[in-house]
């Protein structure tokens, strides 16, 4: 674990970049940027189009070390350069930025109230070369659509499982088990989910460090005890459908909580802009939820 990186997690201004679109989700993330499907003919072809999109972002004046602490990548991403430099080498020494990679496969099918992680097979040998490319930590993703109590259990179950090993693998886990936003109990999904995190955070060695990535909370500085917890990086808050100046407005009123944005980052962005226009509007975006993250 790099130290350097591990005090600026968890003691920096700023906010996490989450540029982890993987397979299932590049498609979508492509037509907001202004590229259909027509556009491309392959996987290959699809995903060449979104590291050049996330080429453009990252290289970017806009995107600096001053408001950003830390960017999300998806396994491919991690695979290719920026400018001849492996992405998250690139990120750190060019940038002064934390890279995490997403390990998840994507969430399984709904049961009891949620949706788990579909099982990791590679993760072991995936996590070996996040380590020799230089990853400090990782991100995995599901979701809790009802206030189910046993399904609530069973995805933070799975969650701290997978952070074990992670954590094994020198490298800082993000669990984030995401409370659907258009949930009509979100709250009573909190209540059950901050109580079984709280258990399990309880479990962990003395000298684990972890993260958590969550909704914003229904009840503001909700998860407040959780952030002071001896076992915690940092706290950090998923726009989940929110539009960026509605996550903003609901993250500011939470002392402490980060922005870990994917989409309210990059909703304005089109790959029919000049870089005059889309560094202004990339600057724009981050500077907002900067400011949101710094309350």
């Amino acid at each position: 674990m790099n130290n350097e990186q591990l005090t600026r997690m968890a003691t920096g201004k700023g906010f996490i970049a989450a540029l982890d679109q993987s397979g299932g989700s590049t498609p979508k993330a492509l037509l907001h940027y202004g590229i259909s499907q027509d556009a491309y003919q392959s996987e290959e072809q699809m995903f060449d189009l979104v590291h050049a999109m996330r080429t453009r972002i990252i290289t970017s004046p806009a995107f600096t070390k001053d408001h950003i602490l830390a960017a999300i990548l998806f396994e491919n991403t991690m695979d290719r350069s920026i400018e001849g430099m492996p992405t998250a080498e690139y990120l750190w020494k060019q940038k002064g930025i934390v890279p995490f990679l997403k390990v998840d496969k994507g969430l399984a099918d709904p049961a009891d109230g949620v949706q788990l992680m579909k099982p990791i097979p590679d993760l072991e040998s995936l996590l070996a070369r996040a380590v020799k490319q230089g990853i400090f930590g990782t991100k995995m993703r599901s979701v809790i659509k009802e206030a189910n109590t046993k399904g609530i259990k069973q995805i933070v179950e799975q969650q701290f499982a997978m952070a074990k090993i992670i954590l094994q693998a020198g490298l800082v886990p993000i669990i984030e088990p995401e409370v659907d936003i258009h949930s009509i109990d979100k709250q009573a999904s909190e209540n059950i989910l901050k109580v079984e995190i709280a258990k399990h955070l309880a479990s962990l060695n003395a000298e684990d460090r972890v993260m958590l990535k969550l909704s914003i909370p229904t009840k503001p500085n909700f998860y407040a005890a959780l952030q002071k917890e001896a076992h915690m990086v940092r706290v950090v808050a998923l726009s989940g459908g929110y539009t960026r100046n509605k996550a903003n407005t609901l993250l500011a009123k939470n002392h402490g909580l980060i922005a870990s944005f994917s989409r309210a980052l990059t909703q304005d962005l089109h790959v029919d802009q000049s870089d005059e226009e889309f560094n202004k509007i990339l600057a724009t975006s981050i500077a907002t939820i900067y400011e949101a993250s710094i309350t």
